[in-house]
């Protein structure tokens, strides 16, 4: 249960939020996007989009063999 602790804690802090967040994860909206992108900037929020030099560089799985 103590995994649930953070989750939790934001889901009473910050309910609106929250439950907004999830439910564009579950939608799987991006946040580049409008309608997204134009309520964060009304809300104030500031969302930079990863750069490509950060560590999952677009290339996606990789295969490994194992001898």
């Amino acid at each position: 249960m103590d995994e649930l602790n953070p989750i939790l804690q934001e889901l009473i802090n910050h309910p609106i939020a929250f439950l907004g967040g999830f439910a564009s994860g579950l939608l799987r909206l991006s946040l580049e996007d409008d309608p997204l992108r134009s309520w964060l900037k009304q809300q104030g929020i500031r969302y930079t989009p990863p750069t490509s030099g950060s560590k999952h560089n677009g290339a996606g799985p990789q295969s490994i063999s194992i001898e």
